[in-house]
């Protein structure tokens, strides 16, 4: 039985439910007297919304094309391109979660590298015409063909194996650090998937190496095969500089300092793609696709990777449907925003709903001094923009034209939704919004960026206490998805739904959430960071206890996240639980004397324990293990889930991992928190029950 019908044979029945990618053929005449070119066009006939992946029955009726094409003699090159918008973006993930076997796993790898490198080792030259978004395996059929062009308006060009606990499995590992060299290769492969999955555009990729021409969308394909015929005619020389005789040492170890920084040891997936990175200096193309095959089938059966496809539904499916909002028919318009306070976090609030709204947004404040601060802001950010080529010089005017300030809050009189971001004190909060309630239409939404008030009794004071409605962004506004929309009591359909509605315009990832303290996020971290407090009150060295969660490969330490915070909001928090839980919520002494010495937190300026923060620390008897601190911390984030779900904070398990990822950085790797206290027996042990039913976000037992 040959390879390819023993794959077969593996495969068979896999993935019943595989959206297929046909690749279609059709010969097209090159201009100049080239010849003819067999042009596979890969599309699953669906639109973009649904983009070309492959699985089993994708990647054969690939191979099948190109037996086809290999038993013609009047073929003088042969190009791939996509469907509008979509060249392909890789395995099917359903499929990938799907996999129950090794030898199904490593029959995958071994097929999509039979597949795909016959693209460059065919007779005659091939061509990738990259047409629209190119990811993973998508990315990875280009890198194999001989020619790459790009379009410009390309959105994304990635390789984000590595961000779901998987390895470019098809040849990216082996290919791209030849073509383009170990550091940059490193940048697509680890790098760019550990920082929030983040994608680079067509002129990027063009500018790293990875195609060899860039065209405008308007005639790409037209302008590729140009460019294809005058290269099969001798007139284009294609140059590139062979990278195996390079030092490749200092960019891996580079990387791998990154990834411990990182991840510290927590996931397999990026150290794995390392180590094949390094091997393809060397290694023929033969042993390095074979040891790409023992690397993806190890971890397509691992837990990660189901706990990163977990991760993945979550943002990509579950984020898009909140559940709990209302009606998208109940929203109303809104033409105007108002913005109370014009401090830094205001100021950020501005300008995402200028830019996202395009609407005016007045910013008002107790003087002039702080108003001017602010709308300064945000037009020196807008200033950034124009300057970086995010926006054009006219819409960088338009941007700034639309904020603007005032020391009144009559400008809020035609106003349809005001958000306050002012301290964090229930009394300022609700003289702010009995001020408002003065000016504004009744059926003005009235939103507050709280982050662990009550709304409910931030809204009891005012005549119309049902368009209140808890808005808790994240900081960096900018950066972070998550967004909190928390209902109380009082809140009606109406101004929920028309909060959600402003949410999805904002690029936000929303998740309705009950009126209780501190919500989901801050309250989960304050009881996390809580018990690692504790243990350092207790005895246990500063070092011990920040270090004592690195497994989980949270994006910082608890320390760290305190330092960022700020130890004074951090006690204030820990105050407001505290008063709402005290017996589960304490307020260390000690994190009150950091405050009263004015220190900014525990690092000081060379990011080592300050000397005069440890003293602070000292006196506690009863030290710990990082092994205990790291379960009293887990055990007691099973506890706090447990009573949130009891409670009806959120309406599911889901909702609680897809706030920590998106709003507290919580690995993708992990699945979130609750997969991770599930399959560390965890959850059992401390709530008698699993969070989630088993083999999800976790291989099947």
């Amino acid at each position: 039985m040959s390879n390819v019908a023993n794959w077969k044979s593996v495969l068979a029945g896999a993935n019943t439910d595989e959206v297929v990618t046909r690749a279609l053929v059709r010969d097209v005449e090159l201009p100049y007297g080239a010849g003819t070119m067999a042009l596979i066009t890969l599309d699953n006939g669906h639109d973009h919304t649904k983009p070309n992946t492959f699985g089993p029955h994708g990647l054969l009726a690939l191979d099948e094309a190109l037996d086809g094409i290999a038993a013609r003699t009047d073929v003088a090159a042969v190009g791939v391109t996509g469907k509008p918008f979509i060249f392909a973006v890789g395995a099917d993930l359903k499929g990938a979660a799907a996999v129950s076997s090794r030898e199904e796993a490593t029959a995958i790898g071994a097929l999509g590298h039979h597949v795909f490198r016959r693209l460059g080792e065919l007779p005659v030259p091939s061509f990738a015409f990259v047409n629209g978004a190119a990811m993973g395996g998508g990315l990875e059929i280009a890198l194999h063909c001989a020619y790459r062009t790009i379009s410009s308006g390309v959105p994304a060009v990635a390789l984000p194996e590595c961000f779901l606990g998987l390895v470019p499995g098809w040849g990216g590992t082996q290919l791209l650090p030849r073509l383009i060299g170990p550091e940059k290769a490193l940048r697509l492969i680890v790098e760019n998937p550990l920082s929030q999955n983040r994608m680079i555009k067509g002129p990027d990729a063009y500018e790293l190496g990875v195609a060899d021409a860039m065209f405008e969308p308007a005639d790409f394909l037209e302008e590729s095969l140009r460019w294809a015929a005058r290269v099969l005619r001798g007139e284009v020389a294609v140059e590139r500089r062979a990278h195996v005789e390079d030092d490749w040492t200092p960019a891996i170890e580079q990387a791998r300092a990154l990834v411990d920084l990182k991840l510290r040891g927590a996931s397999p997936a990026p150290y794995r793609a390392l180590d094949l990175v390094a091997l393809a200096r060397t290694a023929s193309r033969d042993e390095g696709f074979a040891a790409e095959d023992e690397a993806l089938a190890g971890l397509l059966m691992g837990d990660e990777l189901r706990a990163g496809l977990y991760a993945f539904d979550l943002v990509q499916r579950r984020a898009k449907r909140p559940a709990g909002a209302p009606d998208k028919a109940l929203a109303r318009p809104v033409t105007k925003v108002g913005v109370v306070g014009a401090g830094l976090m205001a100021s950020q609030l501005a300008l995402l709903f200028a830019r996202r709204l395009e609407v005016p947004v007045v910013l008002t404040d107790l003087d002039q001094a702080r108003v001017d601060k602010g709308v300064g802001y945000v037009h020196g950010e807008v200033g950034k923009l124009l300057a970086k080529g995010r926006v054009t010089a006219d819409q960088a005017n338009r941007l700034k034209g639309l904020v603007t300030g005032s020391l009144t809050k009559d400008a809020f009189a035609d106003a349809d939704f005001v958000i306050e971001a002012v301290f964090e004190d229930m009394g300022v909060k609700q003289k702010v919004f009995a001020e408002v309630e003065e000016f504004v239409s009744p059926a003005c939404v009235l939103a507050t960026n709280t982050s662990s008030l009550s709304v409910t009794e931030m809204a009891s004071g005012l005549r119309h206490p049902e368009r209140v409605v808890g808005f808790h962004f994240f900081n960096p506004v900018a950066v972070l998805p998550l967004l909190e929309i928390v209902r109380g009591e009082a809140t009606d359909d109406a101004t929920l739904a028309t909060a959600f509605a402003v949410g999805r315009t904002l690029k936000k990832s929303s998740v309705l959430v009950k009126d209780a303290p501190a919500f989901v996020v801050n309250r989960l971290l304050t009881r996390f960071m809580g018990e690692v407090t504790a243990a350092a009150d207790e005895g246990t060295p500063l070092e011990v206890a920040d270090h004592a969660l690195d497994g989980l490969g949270l994006p910082m330490t608890p320390f760290a996240l305190l330092q960022l915070v700020g130890p004074a909001v951090a006690l204030h928090v820990a105050e407001t639980m505290h008063a709402a839980f005290p017996g589960r919520f304490g307020v260390s002494e000690n994190l009150a004397k950091l405050v009263a010495a004015g220190k900014p937190g525990l690092y000081g300026p060379d990011f080592q324990i300050d000397p005069e923060a440890r003293a602070l620390f000292e006196g506690g008897t009863r030290p710990s293990t990082g092994e205990e601190v790291r379960l009293r911390a887990l055990r007691a984030l099973a506890q706090e889930i447990r009573l949130m779900l009891d409670e009806g904070v959120v309406a599911a398990p889901q909702d609680i991992d897809l706030c920590m990822i998106l709003g507290a950085g919580w690995p993708f790797h992990t699945g979130g928190i609750t997969p991770y206290l599930d399959r560390t027996g965890i959850a059992e042990e401390v709530t008698g029950s699993r969070f989630l039913a088993p083999g999800v976000a976790s291989v099947p037992a």
